[in-house]
């Protein structure tokens, strides 16, 4: 049997200001997996637009949960995109959640940050405290198509520091959101 742990380690989150929730990227698991850690700060997703078909219960959130969909090939519409989403949750005091590797790291290994849709975030959001999260184990879920899904696993998701971006230039928070995560999972080199 395999076992899953949802963790929130991050003391007094508040509810008067939005979230930006930046998170290492294992398998479709990982959405749900931070949707219900963090659902008292109700998540909206940036995901690639393939996500919207094809993924029972994940695409039909994508669509119609107030997620936003990028296509990776159109970089300046994916920015613009990512600036209005920004703008409507500040006004409705929501929260982003952004996966910079760009795409699952389907060994476990996590990939380098890709910084351009944070930054738009940090940017756009400037209230915002952004909050770490770190999956582990959820790569092994996919590893075979989902067929079979090994017995034994321990999957966990676990929010574990809070940033305030006044604090770093933009740029820094990308690469000290990497460091965390890096350092958690026990990759740091």
């Amino acid at each position: 049997m395999s076992s899953m742990h949802l963790e929130n380690r991050v003391a007094n989150i508040p509810t008067n200001r939005p979230l930006i929730i930046v998170s290492n990227h294992q398998s479709s698991l990982d959405i749900p997996m931070i949707a219900w850690l963090l659902r008292k700060y109700h998540p909206k997703y940036i995901s690639k637009d393939s996500l919207t078909k094809g993924i029972p219960s994940i695409s039909y959130n994508i669509r119609n949960g107030g997620s936003v969909t990028i296509d990776r090939e159109k970089p300046s519409e994916a920015v613009a995109k990512i600036k209005n989403f920004a703008e409507y949750l500040v006004k409705h005091n929501s929260s982003a959640c952004i996966f910079p590797e760009g795409t699952r790291a389907k060994d476990g290994k996590m990939n380098p940050f890709k910084a351009k849709g944070l930054i738009q975030l940090l940017e756009s959001m400037p209230s915002a405290l952004v909050v770490v999260v770190a999956i582990t184990e959820n790569w092994k879920i996919e590893r075979y198509n989902l067929c079979p899904v090994m017995a034994g696993n321990k999957f966990s998701c676990t929010a574990f520091a809070s940033l305030e971006p006044q604090d770093f230039s933009p740029e820094d928070l990308v690469a000290e959101t990497e460091r965390l995560i890096r350092e958690h999972l026990g990759q740091n080199g």
